[in-house]
């Protein structure tokens, strides 16, 4: 089947007017390119080409109006808005910034469909008068400021236009309104040349009146496409075509052209995918198995996912023509400025500014920044490694330039100077330019791309601010820099006739393929909803005949169907998983195919889940490792290794041979082992002058006096450069002082009740040969206990946990169930303190020992000892000989399993954490 531009140029030609007399007239860029392609195949003879034009240039030549920039027309909208509104009653750029779009978005609607703005600014200011009529309290100042806001509305936009005029630059609608104006002259004065206008569809008022004017002339012809199926009244793609066909009184005399009969020998599938990445890789598969990609199109209807259609094309594709923009927004350089803009707002936020400090989340984020990192990866990784460490929250750069040596210095210098951002705007603009102008030798290909087309904002921004001076804080350029990123994209530039075309809705208008792929065609998206931003209610705008939803469900209707009617192939993809509030469902776009065709091939996407291997990790004991093993135990191995091992050998295996532990990260808020070091340093340092001394009860209450000084000097050896005076620290700091008076007032109590507490040592660091079968190597345990006591004649060691631990996690009749279970590891730690003590100290076992743990999240039932008794309520917390006898039997099986050639390091699947 012929395209439709082939047709348009074989019937244009035929009727034998010279090429250099016709113009064409186009919807869009692109379609200009393909036409003149047409052309260039189908003149046979040597001649000048007509002229080839889109519609926004025509008008911009008819009306001898230059387009405005979007940027460019918020700044001189909001010079005419300070000269409009009262200096009391204006709102900053920031704040006018914010709505100005949406206001510019009605005027430029307002212009192009001709309205009477008088008149509908006047209804709305009335309506809006009504809608608070029935108040009957005192209006708040907010509804005031709400009417005013919309009878300024009017002022705003005579303001506008006129300085607009003055300059001849103009939005859109503006140019399309001055171009009416200019029609009368411009029709007088053309002679022998034709217009061919070719593929238009939803005319706005502007451009009806112009082509009609023109038809009536006989200056003109126009090129509809469309087909029987359009037509017929009730299908709402063929809306705007009906209408004109009907009261265009061009077509009382002259025929309709074209309407064509629709090709039903066309390949048509549905597919359901699941989310949006599984519709693009399904897009990529269904590509792969083409052949020629000339006359195929991949249709975006969301173009956000432009990204994603990129990195999921097969490498079959000889070339792609990307006719969409590459949002600046995801562009990863965008991500630096606003990083460095972020910095010195949250500098701001925290009240930082006066000592030059900036929050660590952001200069960390600043240094792993891709862009810097490209050939100062070491240098940056050092700084960051020493934030970590010495856990600063805020910095200041001096302490930075400290970390480094002077080569070092010189080398990041251009990264040191972004720590010295001046306040005032252009400066500020100016620093960005000449980071980029640093970058940029270090980077090539797209990468250098991204560098220069900042390289163009940053200097829109100069030019702009240099002559307006609107943005006068770095708040608000930084709002700003984001609506721009936002707005502005980034140009492919490609072989726009070959390869494959990966395009958006808009950008098919006129133009046929054999192979269409759609995707995202879901209710919100295509068509594209309600959701649209206007201060102009539905009715206002039914009333005064501008645009609303219907009218582009009916704009977007069409393209959809004028685009699937000659192609041979055509997969249209939906997101086959609606959002939670049930919306989202597939187009009614396919449910109107599904009615019209009964024999559509659908289908429904399902992820193929691979089962994941189960496969329980294993390390052999090689000798390099038993030799490392071998280093561990020579070293002294501690409770809380074993512990770990128990827990899980592959995580000992890591920790003790590869020596791989938990990578540092600054400590913003206080973490829970930290907590727990500064309680058990606070009580060493109260309990440490009385080591050997009995305690009594006025001691402890002089431990109380001491106890916040104790805590800042720890906190500050622990916590380091961090703060405990606000937020969630200064909570934590005050969760450790009510956890050692809780705890210091049950030693008073207990005392208080007649008995006689000693201190025997505290934090002692105890270190014993142990014997294994079979092990011709030296076997050392090491250890540090809390704290060793005597409470009336009974020795006691006593391990400080500030986590919950009950007594049934010292209950143990069978020391074989240490190994079984991670909750017996507590139990392991106190005994293997026990058994410690007792070989250091060659302790007396005539006298009583016990050993447990204080537990200061469960400090009621006091001292937890260990519990020997099988009976369910019975006690048994002696520590003997024969119960350490015991003990060694299962920690000699324990190392000889560690040290075991033979037996593997195997992971544990039942974490209990």
């Amino acid at each position: 089947m012929k395209s439709f531009l082939s047709k348009v140029v074989a019937d244009v030609l035929k009727k034998q007017t010279p090429t250099n007399k016709l113009t064409f007239v186009l919807p869009s860029q692109r379609a200009c390119v393909f036409i003149k392609n047409e052309l260039i195949q189908q003149i046979d003879t040597t001649s000048f080409l007509p002229k080839i034009v889109s519609i926004e240039t025509y008008i911009q030549e008819l009306a001898d109006f230059l387009l405005i920039d979007n940027v460019q027309l918020l700044f001189e909208f909001y010079n005419v808005y300070t000269k409009v509104v009262v200096k009391e009653e204006q709102v900053s750029f920031e704040v006018f910034s914010q709505w100005a779009t949406i206001v510019l978005h009605d005027f430029n609607e307002i212009d192009s469909y001709l309205i009477d703005a008088e008149a509908l600014f006047s209804n709305l200011s009335d309506l809006k008068k009504l809608d608070n009529w029935f108040q009957t309290e005192e209006p708040s100042q907010l509804s005031i400021d709400y009417l005013q806001f919309f009878n300024q509305l009017g002022e705003l936009y005579q303001a506008l236009t006129e300085k607009l005029k003055k300059n001849k630059f103009g939005y859109q609608g503006l140019v399309y309104r001055e171009a009416i104006e200019n029609l009368e002259y411009y029709i007088n004065n053309q002679t022998d040349n034709h217009i061919v206008f070719v593929g238009f569809n939803a005319l706005n008022k502007a451009e009806e009146q112009l082509i009609q004017e023109l038809l009536n002339n006989g200056l003109a012809s126009i090129y509809w496409d469309a087909n029987n199926n359009m037509m017929q009244p009730k299908n709402v793609s063929g809306k705007f075509l009906r209408n004109y066909q009907k009261n265009w009184t061009y077509y009382q005399t002259n025929p309709f052209l074209w309407i064509d009969s629709k090709n039903t020998a066309q390949e048509l599938e549905i597919i359901g995918a699941p989310k949006n990445i599984s519709q693009l890789k399904y897009a990529g598969e269904l590509l792969q198995n083409f052949k020629n990609f000339n006359k195929t199109a991949l249709v975006l209807a969301d173009e956000n996912l432009l990204s994603l259609a990129i990195n999921s094309l097969p490498n079959n594709i000889p070339g792609v023509n990307i006719t969409m923009g590459y949002p600046l927004k995801e562009i990863p350089l965008a991500n630096l400025f606003e990083t460095i803009f972020k910095m010195y707002l949250n500098q701001q936020k925290f009240d930082k500014k006066q000592v030059n400090e900036f929050y660590f989340k952001d200069i960390l984020k600043l240094l792993n920044n891709s862009f810097l990192n490209k050939n100062n990866t070491e240098i940056l990784q050092k700084i960051t490694s020493e934030i970590k460490k010495e856990n600063y929250i805020f910095i200041n750069p001096d302490v930075i330039k400290l970390l480094l040596n002077k080569a070092e210095l010189e080398n990041i210098k251009f990264v040191i100077e972004l720590f010295n951002f001046p306040s005032e705007i252009n400066s500020i603009i100016k620093k960005c330019q000449e980071l980029i102008l640093e970058l940029k030798p270090h980077f090539e290909g797209i990468e250098k791309e991204y560098l220069f087309r900042f390289y163009q904002i940053f200097q829109q921004l100069e030019t702009l601010n240099g002559t307006y001076n609107y943005i006068d804080d770095l708040k608000t350029f930084n709002i700003f820099y984001k609506q721009l990123l936002n707005n502005e994209k980034l140009s492919f530039q490609g072989e726009p006739l070959l390869g494959l075309q990966l395009m958006g809705m808009l950008e098919t208008r006129t133009l046929d393929f054999d192979n269409v792929i759609i995707t995202s065609l879901n209710e919100g998206i295509l068509p594209a909803g309600k959701g649209e931003q206007s201060f102009i209610p539905f009715d206002i705008k039914t009333h005064f005949g501008l645009p609303t939803y219907h009218e582009k469900d009916a704009i977007f209707s069409y393209h959809f169907q004028r685009l699937i009617q000659r192609a041979k192939k055509v997969y249209l993809l939906y997101n086959s998983e609606t959002d939670g509030y049930g919306s989202g469902e597939k187009s009614r776009f396919i449910t109107q195919l599904e009615i019209e065709n009964k024999t559509l091939k659908k289908s429904t996407l399902n992820a193929v889940v691979e089962p994941i291997s189960s496969e329980i990790l294993e390390i052999n004991k090689t000798p390099e490792v038993i030799e490392k093993l071998k280093a561990v135990f020579k070293k002294g191995i501690s409770p809380s290794a074993l512990a770990t091992y128990i827990y899980n050998p592959i995580q000992f295996y890591e920790q003790r041979v590869l020596g791989i532990y938990e990578q540092d990260e600054v400590e913003e808020t206080i973490a829970a082992n930290t907590m727990g070091t500064v309680i058990h340093e606070v009580l060493e340092l109260l309990y440490k002058p009385f080591v050997g001394k009995e305690i009594t009860e006025k001691d402890i209450s002089n431990f109380f006096k001491n106890i916040d000084k104790l805590l800042e000097i720890k906190f500050n050896e622990f916590y380091r450069k961090g703060s405990t005076k606000t937020g969630k620290n200064k909570l934590i700091y005050e969760v450790c002082k009510s956890n050692i008076q809780r705890f210091l007032r049950t030693e008073k109590e207990l005392i208080s009740k007649g008995n006689k507490l000693k201190i025997i040592d505290l934090e002692p660091s105890l270190k014993i040969k142990f014997k294994v079968d079979g092990i011709d190597f030296p076997i050392n345990i090491i250890g540090k206990i809390d704290r060793i006591d005597e409470l009336n004649g009974v020795t006691r060691i006593i391990d400080y946990k500030t986590g919950k631990v009950e007594a049934k996690d010292l209950r143990i009749y069978d020391f074989s169930m240490v190994s079984d279970d991670y909750k017996y590891t507590k139990a392991l730690q106190v005994m293997l303190y026990s058994l410690l003590f007792t070989a250091e100290n060659s302790f007396n076992f005539s006298n009583q020992l016990e050993a447990g743990i204080i537990s200061f999240k469960n400090l009621k039932p006091g001292f937890l000892k260990m519990n020997f008794s099988e009976k369910p309520r019975g006690k048994d917390y002696a520590i003997t000989k024969e119960k350490l006898d015991e003990f060694q039997v299962e920690l000699n099986r324990i190392v000889k399993e560690i040290l075991n050639p033979e037996i593997p390091f195997i992971e544990n699947k039942d974490l209990p954490f």
